[in-house]
């Protein structure tokens, strides 16, 4: 007997680890029976506790001792587990780490079919080794691809490439498309014939671009991207083909990144590619000043112009106000796109898109920072203009909706007060409850009496006099 040991109700409330492995290669492809079976018998190896015979486990789970014995045989099969012994049965677990590099044992008997129709397929251009058979076994382990939908896609890949083609491509081949959910027979057969109805467009960029050669399996493959996980037509398609080989070699590989940028820049048209193409020196050059503005440098312009420039391009803003929110950002410490991105969203929200809408917005904010100047200086306030000021006379003008002149005579009676700015709030906001509209209603208003209370001057902080920092300072309020 054991000297130390786990009580039955230490167990009953620990907990059983389950490797990520097992729930991601191996329980989505296993019937439910062997999963309970699988994770039972792994619980039961952490207890000497419980009753641990073949008898009381096929009870407590319900099933008969021929099933469980059929489950553990399954995952051995698999690489799990080790059947040790039949009579009694005895089963050791393997840790997964271990199954991930083994090398699996299979039934001779199990892939027999497979292992001729294979080699039939390369028609005498040469033998498929040990080896290569056990790469195309633990791919189909590994993946539950169906043999039938493997051999599909051996003989799809000889006939197109035409000689003897080697077991890597094929698998690079089968495991992409495995990794598209491609594991069935029926499913192979439908991605080939999507590939047979896409032979003439294939046909026209081939002619285009002066290949002789049937299409690989991976061109293919590309083109039905671009033309229906992309969205792009023919048309657009021919044109960039045309357009690489005037410029350079020609390649799929070098196709499919272009057109991969394209559709990232939301650019599905030739007339858009054109247009993009044509501005494409401007909009690098407008990207190097920004940069230098705000203080960055990139040794590589593309990403910038793909990920800022050209989104704030397409957004509407132009080049002359972009180059006046970098100087801000700049002055204000933003000096990254991140930050300089931020406050151009800011505009946008705005509806400031360019450089005499900007003047515009500036000079209202300029005129309102006026009137307030006004309104602090007949209160003998000696400060700046501040941000809480600017967000006080807005909501009186725009949301309490009162006029100027009403503002401004309640300013007049305010004048004098121990605590004017807050005597003012108080008189206006009695001018909104009451709906006084007029300056003859508010001189029938009976005054509110002044609170004795500490001043506040509402810690405003200060901000520069400059016209151009009043703006932007207006504009950091807008969230995005």
């Amino acid at each position: 007997m054991a000297f130390c040991k786990y009580s039955t109700e230490f167990i009953a409330s620990s907990k059983t680890e389950i490797d990520n492995i097992f729930l991601n290669d191996y329980l989505p492809y296993a019937q439910p029976q062997f999963v309970i079976v699988y994770i039972y018998g792994l619980y039961l190896c952490s207890s000497t506790s419980f009753d641990n015979s073949m008898e009381n486990f096929a009870k407590r789970l319900n099933m008969s001792e021929e099933d469980v014995i059929g489950a553990f045989e399954y995952w051995e099969e698999q690489g799990l587990v080790r059947i040790l012994h039949t009579s009694p049965i005895q089963v050791t677990y393997i840790p997964l780490k271990n199954v991930v590099t083994a090398n699996k044992l299979y039934k001779p008997d199990k892939y027999e079919v497979f292992n001729q129709q294979a080699q039939d397929i390369f028609q005498g251009r040469r033998a498929i080794s040990k080896h290569e058979y056990e790469e195309y076994y633990d791919f189909l382990e590994r993946y539950h691809v169906e043999q039938e939908a493997l051999l599909m896609i051996m003989k799809y890949c000889v006939e197109t490439k035409k000689s003897a083609v080697g077991y890597n491509y094929i698998l690079t081949v089968a495991k992409n498309w495995a990794n598209e959910g491609i594991t069935s027979t029926a499913q192979v057969e439908e991605r080939l014939k999507s590939f047979e109805d896409k032979s003439p467009e294939l046909s026209e960029i081939f002619n285009a671009v002066g290949l002789k050669r049937a299409p690989y399996v991976e061109e293919r493959a590309l083109l039905n991207k671009w033309l229906n996980d992309y969205g792009f037509n023919l048309d657009v398609t021919l044109y960039v083909c045309k357009t690489i080989k005037k410029k350079a070699r020609f390649s799929f590989e070098r196709m499919d990144n272009i057109l991969t940028k394209y559709y990232e820049m939301k650019l599905m048209s030739i007339m858009e590619i054109e247009s993009f193409e044509k501005e494409k020196q401007s909009l690098y050059d407008l990207a190097k000043e920004i940069n230098k503005t705000i203080g960055v440098y990139y040794e590589n312009l593309e990403g910038v112009v793909e990920n800022y420039i050209l989104k704030w391009i397409n957004m509407g803003f132009d080049r002359e106000l972009l180059l006046e929110i970098a100087s801000y950002c700049f002055k204000n410490s933003i000096r990254t796109l991140e930050g300089m991105d931020r406050t151009v969203a800011k505009f946008y929200k705005l509806g400031i898109l360019t450089l005499s809408a900007f003047n515009e917005y500036m000079g209202q904010i300029l005129a309102d920072d006026s009137k307030i100047k006004d309104i602090l200086t007949t209160l003998n306030i000696s400060r700046n203009v501040s941000t809480y000021d600017r967000s006080n006379y807005k909501i009186w003008t725009q949301e309490w909706k009162l006029s100027q002149e009403l503002i401004s005579y309640a300013v007049e009676l305010a004048k004098g007060k121990e605590n004017p700015m807050k005597y003012l709030v108080r008189v206006l906001a009695d001018y909104r409850d009451k709906g006084i509209k007029t300056i003859e209603e508010a001189k029938n208003n009976t005054p509110i009496k002044e609170t004795t209370q500490s001043k506040n001057n509402f810690g405003g902080r200060s901000y520069s006099k400059e016209e151009i920092n009043a703006l932007f300072q207006a504009i950091d309020e807008i969230d995005v």
